[in-house]
């Protein structure tokens, strides 16, 4: 893909994610209804599109449970201001293995592992117009932890949202995970128009520097629409090189927690922070309806 910068862009809110950060921030939202909040000042702020993850209310720890993701839709979709709801499909994946001298059994403490069925049922239930679909297995963090995810169960996954009607949101964390999502393509199982989130810094897969970068959007096929964002202390800076490599941006609390050294930032905060910078650099900032245009979605 040659680099052309975007002048048309759309900003998604990555809302609360599945990370340890509830407890890192008072803004990170936890319950459906501080998630529905959050995304809908996201909204207000120029995202046009809100990804959420859903959380235990009372614990913050992650969850993967409908009707918390019921409640949520709900809520966004009875609004006064409209947005693209995007739901992660991501979780169902995790497996923690014991330690290095005895891999197994794994680990019950985080492990959690389910069939494409159930990792999907939600996006079955309150069918969103995007769903993630996380492109490749790969180390994550620290330990033993490993975000699982195999061609098979990709496969299946990806078909089913197909059939849904759910666009697919490819996450690529690497340049392989790029090369099976074309092939994902290529087979008919993700539908044009394609949309794909370079998730970049994200230990242990592509590192966050323009370099590398630059390797992910050079992989992207032209005819796809791409996003980008990196997590942590370059957070602040991707929206400027997403729109300049002629992509979209993503910010929110699942990436980063912070406005400015030591200023704990809410969801509407990194939103407004990022629309100053892609207007700042003479790009226009598209809504939900032209999104919908753009990418074929549909909307429930």
């Amino acid at each position: 893909m040659p680099l052309s910068m975007n002048r048309d862009v759309f900003i998604t809110c990555a809302v609360t994610g599945s990370g340890d950060t509830a407890g890192k921030s008072p803004h990170v939202p936890r319950s459906p209804k501080d998630i529905a909040a959050s995304a809908i000042d996201a909204a207000k702020a120029g995202a046009a599109i809100v990804h959420c993850h859903v959380r235990d209310p009372d614990t913050g720890a992650p969850s993967r449970r409908n009707d918390l993701y019921k409640q949520v839709t709900d809520l966004i979709r009875s609004a006064d201001v409209d947005v693209v709801l995007n739901l992660t499909a991501g979780m169902g994946g995790d497996m923690i293995f014991g330690n290095v001298e005895s891999p197994l059994p794994l680990n019950p403490n985080g492990t959690d592992m389910a069939g494409a069925t159930e990792r999907v049922s939600h996006v079955a239930e309150c069918l969103p117009e995007i769903c993630t679909l996380d492109c490749g297995t790969m180390n994550f963090s620290l330990g033993d932890y490993v975000m699982t995810n195999t061609p098979s169960m990709l496969r299946a996954m990806a078909k089913m949202m197909t059939d849904l009607g759910v666009r697919p949101e490819i996450e690529a964390f690497d340049t392989g995970h790029l090369w099976f999502a074309k092939q994902l393509v290529e087979e008919g199982l993700i539908e044009d128009p394609v949309l794909i989130q370079l998730c970049m810094g994200i230990p242990w897969g592509a590192p966050d520097d323009l370099n590398t970068f630059m390797a992910m959007v050079n992989n992207v096929p032209p005819t796809w629409t791409f996003s980008a964002f990196s997590i942590g202390r370059n957070a602040l800076a991707y929206p400027a090189a997403a729109v300049l490599a002629g992509g979209n941006v993503r910010v929110g609390l699942e990436d980063n927690l912070y406005v400015g050294k030591g200023q704990l930032a809410t969801n509407a905060q990194l939103v407004e922070k990022a629309v100053g910078v892609i207007e700042g650099m003479g790009a226009r900032i598209i809504g939900p309806a032209e999104v919908r245009e753009k990418l074929k979605l549909v909307k429930r």
